[in-house]
């Protein structure tokens, strides 16, 4: 069940298997999604049988595009997948570059789409254990601070996108 995810290898964008972009750290593609309502946020927690950060806290869904599938598909797709929510409008709001630890010696180095979409308070979920074991709505103050004072909580790149891009992926929001 081996994924192949565009990463850059020697300047190159090639297929490379997932864990191995992982695990050496390769600069490769990815999505982040936040869906809206207002001033709140869908989080999710990661199912406990992720291979990383098993348990935390993210954003409302992030994954890699595979080789042959746009960012906007990609996200699409995973937000069905990973949640069961579909027929939300996605609009791109940032590209942004990260590179973090996220344990077991595994690096996420990515370059990463970001859209957003905005809901209803009467959005419905349906998760998929095998991805999500939880999600919840947060004000997006509380989540800023929650992720700047506890540990072990929330995913690296949740910390990263509200630390440093705030204002690209949430614009008046995040100065509210």
């Amino acid at each position: 069940m081996s994924e192949m995810i565009p990463a850059w290898v020697n300047g190159e964008l090639t297929p490379v298997e997932k864990l191995e972009a992982h695990q050496k750290g390769l600069r490769h593609k990815a999505i982040s999604v936040f869906v809206l309502d207002g001033d709140r946020v869908l989080i999710q927690r990661r199912a406990l049988g992720k291979y990383h950060t098993p348990g935390f806290w993210a954003n409302t869904c992030c994954t890699h595009p595979r080789w042959d599938e746009g960012s906007k598909t990609c996200a699409n797709r995973r937000l069905a997948e990973e949640l069961g929510i579909t027929g939300l409008t996605l609009e791109f709001r940032e590209q942004v570059e990260y590179r973090a630890d996220v344990g077991n010696g595994l690096i996420e180095h990515e370059v990463v789409d970001i859209f957003v979409a905005e809901a209803g308070p009467d959005l419905t979920w349906d998760l998929n254990p095998d991805e999500v074991m939880d999600a919840r709505w947060i004000g997006l103050d509380d989540l800023a601070r929650e992720t700047r004072e506890t540990e072990g909580v929330y995913t690296p790149w949740l910390r990263i996108y509200l630390e440093k891009h705030s204002d690209a992926i949430f614009g008046s929001l995040a100065s509210a």
